[in-house]
């Protein structure tokens, strides 16, 4: 592999960086917010799992459920 000098590095890498789509604040925000509703929707997920499995446990399992 043959070696770049750092100033063409440079270039290359600006030359790059160029190319790339960056998204609009309009696309940022609605990515954002989707991301904080999976985040709620999967921490309720595995409450609710952990509490169905703490129950099966408590009750069948060590049978000392009501």
């Amino acid at each position: 592999m043959a070696k770049t000098n750092p100033f063409e590095f440079l270039q290359q890498v600006r030359s790059e960086a160029a190319k790339v789509t960056w998204p609009t604040r309009k696309e940022t925000m609605i990515t954002t917010a989707m991301v904080f509703v999976m985040v709620v929707l999967a921490s309720i997920f595995f409450l609710v799992v952990d509490q169905v499995i703490g129950w099966g446990v408590r009750s069948v399992i060590l049978g000392l459920g009501g």
